[in-house]
């Protein structure tokens, strides 16, 4: 008898929990039919996309952009990137206010180093005197003017344009930027002008505001070209094997060396092509392609066909690292980046071959069991691997080289614009009035 009971207790257990579960999927196959008045059919961009859009630069409101964006295989994705979105919303805003302490300078250039907690700010002791590094404090201006935009907050646009303000009112050497500001007297530390390390991607942002702007950022246009008119007059120069190069200014003499995070100024110059002054479209292009071409030849005459960290144009020799410290390669993104571009604006079927060699050396010199690895000499004939896989492979690297391979519609150029870590940042539409007005 007991056994009978047991039995039938289970029994009963069983049929309870079958019939639990076909009504939860009655109940989800419902939800999921009815999913798609919520969420339109481009499957574009991943939940993991999404959510470092939003959640690197400030996501905030729910943002209505996340409709057009769940992708119709997983209409449930729709709720769970909104879900999302509000975590991610309050916890960028509550980051950036945070970080605000940072601008409490006398000249509100922000510093370098902050802590959290008690928001004392400091600089780097190695950088001329504890300046304030131009590709640090210049390339804050996408980030906060989206915050600000989508929190409703003006001050984090206020804290950037302030950052303009300050650089206005200094006069340039030969009309170049300095690395190094002094945050407290406002004025250059050493006259050190790189449009590679330490200085890159502040060039980079000024064409990015006007562009994610809509066009709209006039100032942002001028102070680019500016640059840029500086940059090509004063520290690009062109080999005698005519391989065209930029170079590094210091205190007014040249260092005809090109670093590796220099080579993402081609496809830099290629984005601004199309808005240069002057009917310079044509030159501009044609500068990005010269400066391409030399990054890949950095890559061609090494052994792996992988480049190294910098590059140099003197001692008879072009395009090849000669110091030993230099000759590493630790799976930068710059030059897959450049070839990205330019692709997308030429299509020259060469970009793509050059992006597929880079592909093959990746495969067979720096992959290992746990992931890639970059390595100590890229003119060995066998890899000495450094063991460590950068967050920048993931988030660039690899990133510009799906792009690379992909339609042009993937994140086409006029919606979207990737800040200088490859995270797209949604072009703010001229027509959308509540969002336009607080990015004046």
């Amino acid at each position: 008898i007991y056994l009978f009971i047991y039995f039938l207790y289970t029994y009963i257990c069983i049929y309870i929990s079958f019939l639990y579960y076909i009504l939860f999927y009655i109940i989800l196959l419902s939800f999921i039919i009815l999913m798609p008045t919520y969420c339109t059919k481009k499957p574009k961009l991943n939940i993991l996309v999404l959510a470092v859009v939003y959640g690197k630069a400030g996501a905030a409101r729910g943002y209505t952009a996340l409709l057009p964006l769940c992708v119709d295989e997983v209409r449930l994705t729709c709720v769970s990137v909104f879900l999302l979105l509000q975590v991610f919303r309050r916890k960028a805003v509550e980051l950036g206010e945070k970080l605000l302490p940072a601008f409490k300078t006398p000249t509100g250039v922000p510093w370098a180093l902050l802590n959290l907690k008690s928001g004392i700010g400091r600089n780097w002791p190695w950088a001329s005197g504890g300046s304030s590094i131009l590709a640090e404090y210049g390339t804050l201006h996408l980030e906060f003017m989206h915050l600000g935009a989508l929190s409703g907050r003006p001050v984090f646009a206020e804290k950037v344009m302030n950052i303009r303000k300050v650089l206005n009112r200094l006069d340039k050497p030969q009309g170049l930027y300095p690395n190094y500001l002094n945050p407290n007297s406002g004025q250059w530390g050493q006259h050190h002008v790189s449009v590679g390390g330490l200085g890159d991607s502040f060039y980079e942002y000024l064409l990015k505001a006007w562009l994610m702007s809509d066009k709209t950022d006039e100032e942002g246009k001028k102070l680019y070209y500016d640059a840029l008119q500086a940059i090509e007059k004063n520290l690009i120069r062109k080999s005698s094997g005519g391989l065209t190069y930029i170079a590094e200014w210091k205190g007014g003499l040249l260092e005809h060396k090109m670093g590796h995070l220099t080579c993402f100024a081609g496809g830099m110059i290629a984005l601004g092509a199309d808005g240069a002054p002057d009917d310079k479209t044509g030159h501009q292009m044609e500068l990005a392609a010269e400066i391409a071409r030399t990054c890949h030849e950095s890559y061609t005459r090494t052994s792996m066909k992988l480049g190294p960290e910098a590059f140099r144009f003197d001692g008879g020799v072009e395009a090849i690292a000669t110091r030993q410290n230099e000759k590493y390669f630790i799976l930068r993104p710059e030059v897959i980046e450049t070839y990205m571009y330019m692709w997308r604006f030429t299509h020259d079927p060469k970009y793509r071959q050059w992006g597929w060699e880079a592909v093959q050396a990746l495969e067979k010199y720096c992959r290992v069991d746990g992931g890639y690895s970059g390595v100590r000499d890229v003119y060995a004939n066998t890899p000495n691997h450094d063991d460590v896989q950068q967050s920048f492979y993931l988030a660039e690297t690899l990133k510009y080289l799906y792009l690379l391979f992909s339609d042009d519609d993937h994140l086409p150029f006029e919606h979207w614009m990737f800040n200088t870590e490859a995270h797209p940042l949604p072009v703010i539409k001229k027509q959308n009035p509540e969002i336009a007005n607080q990015l004046k």
